[in-house]
């Protein structure tokens, strides 16, 4: 396989679900505006969750409607139900729709009782009405959380995610994402399902999505690097999380960092498409958006000094 990887930059819905003060739509799009100056083609815009659980966003309609379409730039939107696909249509057939939707399962059933309010059979038929509403006219990327532990039940087995991959792909989705929601994976563990999946799925874009609950998310970024993945999540400055009405596990919740990942990626000499210079400011702008300095250590230790010296053995 070639060293290239493609990352879909999570901050503006992922990232901002964490967030207890609404950011505002001028400062969303002007992010959103960056992130493609940055070279990011895939990028998760916003959610199509209810105003009123997630009122992180209740813009969702104004964000689509400013997105820079740029050509070869995807933007992605979640979809929590049946609802929330039917409001995508509307702006689908408003000239404004996301090129993707995010479908979500978790791997557990107490974690889709708390996380979605509903059983996982019922989400299970709830996707399925998803995917023949959404009738082909968007890119369909199955999300599995918890895949790889649940804060409720503990351990899951890699069986059952393997067969919600399998219900997703004959749903027609291109794409799955493997969710380590609250950060328990660990390298070994990474690798091992990846490979798997991989094995299984050789005609799917299986996507790796890891938090920094426990500070493992690079070393799991890296081990799903080795078993082959070639698309991963990531959220700038490590926001994001849950959001910030729900509360399970404890510690951060973060993403993976977006600037560290990316730090990383390229000193391996795994290409990631991106324009450095721009990841900077684009950082830069995302603390500014917050108030406060987030979580990336290439940011803390100087975006002007990564790449240019050799590293003392």
């Amino acid at each position: 396989m070639t060293d290239e990887v493609v990352l879909c930059e999570c901050f503006a819905r992922d990232g901002l679900q964490h967030e207890p003060t609404f950011v505002p739509t001028d400062t969303k799009v002007d992010l959103l505006n960056q992130f493609v100056a940055t070279g990011f083609t895939r990028i998760e815009a916003s959610s199509y969750s209810h105003p009123q659980r997630v009122p992180a966003f209740a813009d969702v309609r104004d964000v689509l409607a400013r997105l820079p379409r740029t050509q070869g730039v995807r933007f992605k939107n979640t979809c929590p139900n049946p609802k929330a696909v039917q409001r995508a249509l509307t702006d689908f057939d408003a000239g404004i729709g996301a090129d993707e939707l995010s479908f979500l399962v978790s791997a557990s059933e107490a974690h889709t009782q708390r996380n979605l309010r509903t059983s996982r059979a019922r989400q299970w038929d709830n996707v399925t009405e998803m995917t023949q509403l959404a009738d082909g006219k968007f890119t369909l990327v199955g999300v599995v959380s918890v895949a790889f532990g649940c804060p409720f039940e503990g351990s899951v087995d890699p069986d059952s995610v393997v067969a919600d991959v399998a219900r997703f792909a004959e749903l027609g989705a291109s794409m799955v994402t493997i969710g380590d929601t609250t950060g328990v994976a660990t390298p070994r563990t990474t690798r091992a399902l990846f490979a798997r999946l991989l094995r299984e799925f050789p005609d799917l874009a299986v996507v790796a999505h890891f938090h920094n609950t426990r500070g493992t998310a690079i070393a799991n970024a890296v081990a799903a690097l080795d078993a082959g993945v070639r698309y991963f999540d990531s959220a700038m400055g490590g926001v994001g999380g849950h959001p910030s009405t729900i509360q399970y596990g404890a510690g951060l919740t973060g993403n993976v960092c977006t600037e560290d990942l990316v730090s990383l990626f390229e000193a391996m000499g795994v290409r990631t498409g991106l324009d450095l210079d721009a990841l900077a400011r684009a950082s830069t702008a995302c603390e500014e958006a917050l108030g406060r300095p987030l979580y990336s250590r290439v940011a803390r230790a100087d975006f002007d000094r990564t790449h240019k010296e050799p590293l003392n053995v």
